[in-house]
């Protein structure tokens, strides 16, 4: 890898797992609130990226209108309490 590292900081994973992307990373990456990500998983590490509607491919488009349209139906107190120990 000869990319040329912009920045290190640290952030502390909470108890459900979230972190708080520092302000130097988010600004370099174009996070803004509400930017859906993708998150992937090597051996040696996890990327961060931002997902950009004109290089998805159309499942996957259609993967996240559904999970937009199953989030305002299911996503409840009771579901919440339903699932959370799953």
């Amino acid at each position: 890898m000869n990319e040329e590292i912009k920045d290190i900081r640290t952030a502390t994973i909470t108890q459900k797992g979230q972190i708080c992307i520092p302000n130097v990373a988010r600004n370099l990456a174009g996070f803004r609130e509400g930017t859906k990500i993708s998150v992937v998983v090597y051996t040696d590490r996890v990327e961060l990226r931002p997902l950009k509607k004109e290089k998805m491919n159309e499942a996957l488009l259609c993967m996240l209108a559904s999970e937009d349209a199953l989030a305002k139906n299911w996503l409840s107190k009771e579901d919440e309490e339903a699932w959370k120990d799953l």
